[in-house]
């Protein structure tokens, strides 16, 4: 009996990585994008290898939909030539870009970008993707808690993250009859680069974040992969169109 195969985008790094590597340690194999570091895929790739699972890694720009035709014909072939299987089990769309700028500042260009980015791209990579995901898997889409609390300077990405919330009820009903469960899951401030890393990196940010989360301390990508594994396990199987947390409690 095969594994199962979680496609991962954004696995190169940050919250992608840490998923990338629970959901290995769970018996999982992989499928993940990356933009541009290659080199930081590889790594991934080989990480996985070490805990004796399979992984590979494909080039993707969640933003440029002109490219998810090609990408769907790459995992129809890597499936059925690497990990011998004809669908893939569980798909999060992970990928994304942070952007810090008030509504007056926010420009036409960056709406553009953040929209192609967290919006329409896993709108139509996971439609694109449909055919090939197994009955009864598990898609799990990215938010962020900036949809739910609103400091100064993030309304256009939190904006996108709110449609991604409302699509994913939609997915939901859409796919329960095959019994695919879809979720959305919401980070708080989490220590990535995410965002030129000013969470991890700046003292001050960081020890605003903990004063101002339950469990006073900012999040770390362990934390959210460990969650999406959570959602992606057995235990998931009876969650859907719900809107998942992950941010120790911040702004309670």
């Amino acid at each position: 009996m095969s594994n199962k195969i979680a496609i991962i985008t954004g696995a190169s790094r940050g919250l992608g990585k840490s998923t990338a590597l629970h959901l290995a340690r769970q018996g999982i194999d992989i499928i993940g994008t990356y933009r541009s570091r290659e080199d930081e895929a590889r790594s991934v790739v080989a990480e996985i290898e070490a805990l004796g699972g399979k992984a590979r890694m494909l080039q993707l720009d969640v933003g440029d939909s002109g490219g998810f035709e090609t990408f769907a014909t790459q995992v129809s072939a890597l499936l059925s030539g690497y990990f011998k299987a004809e669908r893939f089990d569980y798909l999060v769309n992970n990928a994304g870009i942070g952007l810090y700028a008030s509504c007056a500042e926010t420009t036409e260009a960056q709406f553009d970008q953040l929209m192609n980015v967290h919006f329409k791209g896993p709108f139509f990579l996971t439609q694109k993707l449909l055919p090939l995901i197994a009955d009864s898997g598990r898609i799990v889409n990215l938010s962020s808690g900036l949809a739910r609390f609103s400091p100064i300077g993030y309304a256009a990405y939190a904006s996108m993250k709110g449609a991604v919330e409302v699509w994913t009820r939609y997915l939901a009903n859409e796919l329960g009859p095959r019994g695919i469960t879809v979720n959305a899951l919401a980070p708080g401030a989490i220590e990535t680069d995410f965002g030129g890393g000013t969470v991890r990196d700046n003292k001050d940010v960081n020890a605003w974040v903990a004063a101002n989360t339950a469990m006073k301390r900012a999040g770390l990508p362990d934390d959210i992969g460990a969650a999406i594994a959570m959602l992606l396990s057995d235990g998931g199987r009876w969650i859907t169109a719900q809107r998942i947390e992950a941010s120790g409690g911040m702004f309670v």
